[in-house]
């Protein structure tokens, strides 16, 4: 399919999407969603965050506020998508910050089978055993190549995994694709990456594949593009932002920059 394909399925199914996200954003998360032509709900209590997921077409999982009670209703939710064969999309934010993050991502990943990790390249280096110099939530700074970084990742966790950054790199363990659309400016407003992830999860419950996340990253750079023609500056950026999202249509197969 092409992007124009995508976003007409994606907008034909309105895919209702749980998101267990970061509550900082959760504003910012849902109005993308409804905005890009999904539809979202966000549910923290354990006695309901299976029986939502189970009517949902997709989950995310979003630990970057996380508590002791969002967690474990995050391993119900997620025990619930495996069951019902809906994508599952983890976003390990800041993993590295601390013990407590890294050990419930672990068992977040041994008890559930992820569709998809997305994360920034500091979270899916801290995720592999590999040295970086993650700053909290920020991606920081390291020396490994991502390419290889992603593809080692996806074949190490058995999912997709997507890796944003100056490129964007996606992989099934097998291919590799790069994303170039995006600006620079989109890392200054928080949330860009947790709406990212609740796009991702959309795009996998219309086609659950490679390029339909790569097309996910390149559809929400392009996005990213057209906010920046119309603001430098990160507070309006992030509005037209949204507007863009709205309005994306006939996109031209030639601003799709994808390396493979």
């Amino acid at each position: 399919m092409d992007a124009d394909a995508y976003l007409r399925s994606l907008r034909a199914t309105a895919p209702l999407v749980h998101n267990m996200t970061n509550q900082v954003v959760a504003n910012f998360v849902a109005n993308g969603l409804l905005a890009l032509g999904a539809s979202p709900i966000m549910a923290y209590a354990e006695e309901e965050s299976a029986e939502i997921t189970a009517i949902c077409h997709a989950t995310a999982l979003n630990i970057g506020t996380l508590t002791s009670p969002v967690f474990h209703s995050m391993l119900l939710a997620g025990r619930s998508a495996n069951e019902h064969g809906h994508p599952l999309v983890l976003d390990p934010v800041g993993v590295g910050a601390s013990d407590y993050r890294q050990k419930s991502i672990e068992r977040l990943l041994s008890t559930t089978e992820m569709t998809l990790i997305r994360g920034n390249a500091g979270e899916i280096a801290t995720l592999c055993g590999i040295q970086w110099a993650a700053k909290g939530v920020d991606s920081g700074d390291g020396q490994y190549d991502l390419k290889q970084l992603a593809m080692e990742a996806a074949q190490r966790f058995n999912c997709l995994i997507a890796i944003s950054g100056q490129t964007d790199w996606i992989s099934d363990g097998q291919r590799v694709i790069g994303v170039e659309n995006g600006q620079p400016l989109m890392t200054t407003v928080t949330g860009m990456g947790c709406l990212l992830t609740a796009v991702c999860a959309a795009f996998l419950s219309v086609d659950n594949s490679l390029e339909s996340i790569a097309m996910a990253h390149a559809l929400y750079g392009i996005a990213g593009d057209k906010a920046f023609e119309q603001s430098r500056l990160p507070g309006s950026f992030q509005m037209h932002f949204l507007d863009q999202l709205y309005a994306l249509s006939g996109i031209d197969q030639a601003r799709i920059k994808m390396i493979q």
